[in-house]
């Protein structure tokens, strides 16, 4: 027989179910993934708790409901490829890696950067591509994505970004002012359309422009 879950992580993906979370293999990505290895190590005891940490360089890792939320909302196949806006510690990103072919995540810390690549390459997440970048002014040899998501907050959704949606893509990202309450927006593009929904509300860190000078 399996081992048994410790008590908190059967809270953790009860918790998940109980607010909605009902993608079964969602759930299972949420289950693999080691919060603790994404945390700094003074949260390690709380790690599965339901809110967002502090990280290095003032960012935050994201509570494990709206990690689950967003990347139900994304519904993912095997054969997308996908891009994230805002690395952090990589705990999305190896969360994504569970459920897709290909994930490039870019972030504007150098250190977040190298430590987040250094998590992922731990836990063989050898699908994942960690960028130091500018998420608002992508590489041209980027290329076109089946889904995005952007993990800090934006004033609006820039136009270059919705461009690199693939024909039927989905885009998600925290939308509102830097230091309010932000609205979570799901785009789905359908030839040059885009139909947007908005969800819930949410709080994120401000997503800059730019590659951090220091850290």
């Amino acid at each position: 027989m399996p081992p048994t879950p410790p008590p908190e992580k059967m809270m953790f993906q009860l918790t998940l179910r109980r607010r909605g979370i009902s993608d079964q293999a969602v759930l299972r990505a949420m289950e693999e993934v080691p919060r603790e290895e994404f945390v700094l190590p003074a949260d390690r005891p709380d790690a599965y708790r339901d809110s967002a940490m502090a990280i290095a360089c003032g960012q935050t890792i994201s509570q494990p409901f709206v990690v689950a939320y967003m990347t139900e909302q994304l519904k993912l196949q095997k054969t997308h490829r996908v891009l994230e806006i805002g690395t952090g510690s990589g705990y999305q990103a190896a969360v994504l890696s569970r459920l897709t072919a290909n994930v490039l995540t870019v972030e504007r810390f150098r250190t977040l950067a190298d430590k987040a690549r250094e998590r992922l390459e731990k836990l063989n997440c050898f699908n994942v591509e960690v960028l130091l970048g500018d998420g608002y002014a992508l590489p041209s040899g980027a290329g076109q994505f089946d889904r995005i998501i952007v993990t800090a907050a934006m004033d609006e959704i820039p136009q270059s970004l919705l461009d690199r949606l693939e024909p039927d893509g989905i885009l998600i990202a925290p939308v509102g002012p830097a230091h309010g309450v932000q609205t979570l927006v799901k785009v789905t593009r359908s030839g040059d359309h885009f139909e947007r929904k908005e969800l819930v509300d949410v709080r994120f860190v401000p997503a800059i422009p730019g590659i951090a000078r220091e850290l």
